[in-house]
């Protein structure tokens, strides 16, 4: 059995880390699923899915890892004209950080509940921030 949600989360931020672990095991528990695997998943190429622990200095360091590692300010190639959109592009950085961060994370479901360790937390990350943004949550069990 298969079940797919699709949700919502509209970010505030350039850079934000939206907890959303408790979305997460909602929909595993609404499931009907006892045993396999939860998958959460972003739709968008400027967003992540992480897991971590929920302590603000972690989310910070996070934060400032990102920034030294992608810098807003290098020459991007990607910062030009895009006659496919109609626009100019801007979000390199969010592109190269969504690389770092990842796109999916993977539970298992054990008699309809998903295991995590005690700190572990489910977080859509925003990368290019101030949207209305789109993640999957698919239960895949019995």
């Amino acid at each position: 059995m298969v079940k797919l949600v699709e949700n919502q989360v509209i970010s505030h931020k350039e850079f934000e880390m939206i907890k959303i672990t408790d979305e997460v095991r909602k929909a595993v528990e609404e499931s009907g699923i006892k045993n396999g695997l939860v998958a959460v998943i972003t739709k968008h190429t400027t967003t992540g899915i992480m897991v971590n622990e929920a302590l603000p200095c972690v989310e910070k360091d996070i934060e400032m890892q990102l920034d030294r590692l992608v810098p807003n300010d290098y020459p991007y190639v990607h910062t030009h004209m895009l006659p496919t959109y109609g626009t100019c592009s801007g979000n390199a950085p969010g592109h190269l950080k969504s690389m770092l961060a990842g796109n999916h994370c993977l539970f298992p479901v054990i008699d309809g509940k998903m295991m995590t360790g005690s700190e572990q937390n489910i977080y859509f990350v925003e990368l290019d921030g101030l949207q209305i943004r789109k993640y999957f949550i698919e239960v895949i069990g019995e």
